[in-house]
């Protein structure tokens, strides 16, 4: 997959932005890079039967509706997707769903389990970790297999999940590097190729041929055009992985080597220009594979996750009380150990544990922005990342976060402005050149070295109280 070159130019893109949380589509004006029209929905799961899984059909009814709003004013004149990983979409002969498109956080029973770790591949082949649930899609698959073999054996056709959106848009059906090199199990990064799980699934015949995320598939299909009152031809391009819808930005913009933490219900942080000689695969380390097929060595936790379950509810506190709680916690070595999501990240095995609990709000979100960038240090070293680091996402505006980043690895810190880094990747596809606002921090935080010293020791196995 290659650069791409002599892209047509547009005017307005819109972008349909699927995360596991939340789906929205949006507008992005080609000049200025600002989401020009954004609209939200629930990205809902439903308990079954078969098994927990998205409720498509109410996410396709959100899409038809709003792109005829949007189509409307303020008008769009091309299509990309971006959506969570670890999904797939099973098609019949007819390209309709074979099976519902299963939530990667259902768990398995123990015998599939068994029976898929004998399958997967090392992971000197796929760079991929073992993960929960079907966090590895080779994993849903397997369990697809196994659980249902009627309906899977129905199945004509496997997509990745932007893919399969593109294909409803346009009836072309196609798998793409991003999605496939995201800790699936089923794509070789070094190679840009399919397993040897591919073959032992028995499933590469039913696999759609492999395109760059930058192809423009086709036009939106004529019925679906007339019923979303489009007056001229709109090309859907092919879709992306939405960290690395996030990550692209900063590819164009910072070159290699550079570190960008992508943030949302993951933290993920890419190491651009790394080597994957020390990754470890039990504390969800990976390589993933961008826009252009490269390979880039990645971490993760669920620090978005983590950080809705510590902050729920909480007060916001005035900036003289956040100060003097920073100084508390600092002082006190109040702090919180991983993990609070249980079964990633780098520390998978760990239960959190708090070393002396908060006594107010203001302290409690104060460790828990620490904690988040004491989890993201850890995983930037894991990785081995160098260069600038580059901030995205909810985590962009925690000024506390940012200063920790800052103060501990003693790098150049950028945080992102842009609403959404998922959606101007995504618009990115279609040729746009834009440029991602971004401010530098300079902010640091005296004694966060000491804590930060204490907190790795303990999060490493000396978990004694103060």
């Amino acid at each position: 997959m290659t650069k791409p070159s002599a892209l047509p130019k547009y005017r307005h893109v819109a972008v349909i932005d699927i995360g596991k949380t939340n789906a929205k589509l949006v507008v992005v004006d080609a000049e200025t890079g600002k989401e020009i029209a954004v609209r939200k929905t629930a990205n809902t799961v439903l308990a079954g039967p078969p098994y927990p899984h998205f409720d498509i059909e109410a996410l396709w009814q959100f899409i038809l509706e709003t792109l005829a709003d949007f189509a409307r004013a303020p008008g769009f004149d091309a299509l990309s997707i971006t959506t969570h990983g670890a999904s797939a979409a099973l098609l019949d002969e007819n390209g309709d769903l074979a099976l519902q498109v299963l939530d990667y956080e259902h768990l398995y029973p123990q015998d599939i389990q068994s029976a898929y770790d004998a399958l997967r591949p090392v992971f000197a082949e796929t760079y991929s970790p073992k993960l929960a649930g079907g966090l590895n899609v080779g994993a849903q698959l397997h369990y697809q297999q196994t659980a249902f073999p009627d309906a899977f054996g129905r199945v004509a056709t496997i997509l990745t999940y932007p893919q399969y959106w593109a294909y409803r848009l346009t009836g072309i059906a196609a798998n793409e590097g991003t999605s496939l090199g995201c800790h699936t199990d089923l794509w070789q990064p070094f190679t840009a190729s399919y397993s040897s799980l591919v073959d032992r699934l028995g499933i590469r015949q039913q696999l759609a041929p492999v395109r760059s995320a930058f192809d423009a598939l086709g036009n939106i299909q004529p019925e679906l055009a007339g019923l979303l009152g489009l007056t001229t031809p709109v090309p859907v391009h092919c879709g992306i992985h939405d960290s690395n819808a996030s990550l692209l930005p900063h590819l164009l913009g910072f070159g290699s080597p550079c570190s960008v933490i992508s943030t949302g219900t993951w933290v993920i942080s890419f190491g651009v220009g790394a080597k994957p000689d020390h990754l470890d695969p039990n504390r969800d380390n990976l390589v993933n594979v961008d826009a252009y097929g490269s390979p880039v060595p990645t971490a993760r936790f669920m620090g978005g996750r983590e950080w809705d379950m510590l902050t729920r509810d909480l007060p916001q506190a005035a900036p003289g009380k956040m100060a003097n709680a920073l100084n508390s916690v600092l002082d006190k070595h109040i702090m919180l150990l991983p993990s609070v999501v249980e079964k990633t990240g780098p520390y998978p095995d760990s239960k959190a544990e708090w070393i002396l609990e908060p006594t107010d709000p203001a302290e409690r979100r104060v460790v828990a922005s620490l904690y988040e960038a004491l989890m993201t240090v850890t995983c930037l070293e894991l990785i081995g990342a160098d260069g600038p680091l580059i901030v995205e996402g909810p985590f962009a505006s925690n000024d506390l976060y940012l200063e920790a980043l800052h103060s501990l690895t003693g790098r150049p810190v950028f945080a992102s402005e842009a609403t959404t880094g998922t959606a101007i990747g995504a618009a990115l596809l279609t040729g746009l050149q834009l440029k991602v606002p971004m401010h530098p921090v300079t902010g640091t935080i005296e004694k966060l070295k000491t804590y930060a010293a204490i907190w790795r020791e303990r999060a490493d196995g000396g978990r004694t109280s103060v």
